[in-house]
């Protein structure tokens, strides 16, 4: 599979002052589009599209300094439609205009080329299984919430607090099957996965019970999914269990990700220090 990835990033590569088609990236590392957007982002850190586009402007820059184009010449080459559009993404990624550093030799800042390897460090094993699971419906209150890869979320966590105890109380008593109890169900993510990019998050069950008129509901239809569980500080193990599942896990296995919500299950220590975690990927079997 990495071989298969870093065969698209010489795609890339080669490709910087054309048009790149997720399409074809996703062909030659033989997955779809959406796996390929979600394994890259937790591979690389960043999403695809930053990605190429930091490239592009890496190469125009030394473009740039070279001064052999005119820089209207630089930008329609790397797919700008004009001067202005590509001197603010230059100036996004490298802090100065590109006619201020054509004009000043200005030091300019490089996204490298990345290739991806594995690390095996063998001192622990992910605890997983697959369940199949009928259509169901997650059915609680619902918000629309910025992505935070690292730390607690401020805004679902004003969210949750903004939830009466009897609201609470009446979505428990919903649950009626497997993930039980509340979850936390993320889904409609950027598919860049970038930090900052909105997201749906729901508080809520799994159930299949009729849904009162004040509380939202999401419908999951049928299919395989990936049930992962882990144990840790709170809340860096949630969002390593996350990271762990697409950059050890996936290539591993004979799966890809597949559209839909992720399903945390998350039961904290008294002092909410420590967490058990139980996190529900969609996901599709692969041609081995």
């Amino acid at each position: 599979m990495l071989e298969r990835l870093n065969e698209a990033l010489e795609h890339i590569e080669s490709h910087l002052d054309q048009q790149i088609e997720v399409a074809e990236l996703a062909r030659i590392a033989t997955t779809s589009e959406y796996h390929f957007r979600r394994l890259f982002a937790a591979l690389a850190g960043m999403g695809l599209s930053e990605y190429i586009r930091r490239r592009r402007l890496t190469v125009a820059g030394a473009e740039v300094l070279a001064a052999d184009r005119t820089l209207l010449e630089i930008a329609v080459r790397y797919g700008y439609g004009s001067g202005e559009a590509f001197a603010r993404a230059f100036r996004a990624v490298h802090g100065v205009g590109p006619g201020e550093a054509r004009r000043t030799g200005v030091a300019l800042r490089s996204q490298p080329r990345m290739s991806f390897r594995l690390i095996v460090e063998g001192s622990s094993s992910m605890r997983y299984r697959v369940v199949e699971k009928e259509q169901f419906r997650v059915v609680g209150k619902k918000a629309r919430v910025p992505l935070v890869h690292e730390g607690v979320n401020p805004a679902i966590a004003d969210f949750i607090r903004s939830i009466d105890q009897e609201t609470m109380r009446r979505i428990g008593a919903l649950s009626d099957q497997e993930p039980e109890g509340i979850v936390a169900v993320s889904d409609d993510l950027d598919p860049s996965r970038a930090e900052g990019t909105e997201l749906d998050y729901y508080h809520g069950v799994v159930s299949g019970a009729a849904v009162p008129e004040d509380l939202d509901a999401l419908t999951v239809p049928a299919g395989t999914w990936a049930v992962f569980d882990n144990s840790g500080p709170f809340p860096q193990a949630l969002q390593h269990l996350w990271r762990d599942v697409f950059t050890q896990w996936f290539p591993s296995n004979p799966y890809r990700s597949r559209p839909g919500p992720e399903i945390l299950r998350v039961r904290l220590s008294s002092d909410a220090a420590q967490a058990d975690a139980e996190l529900w990927i969609p996901v599709e079997r692969t041609e081995v």
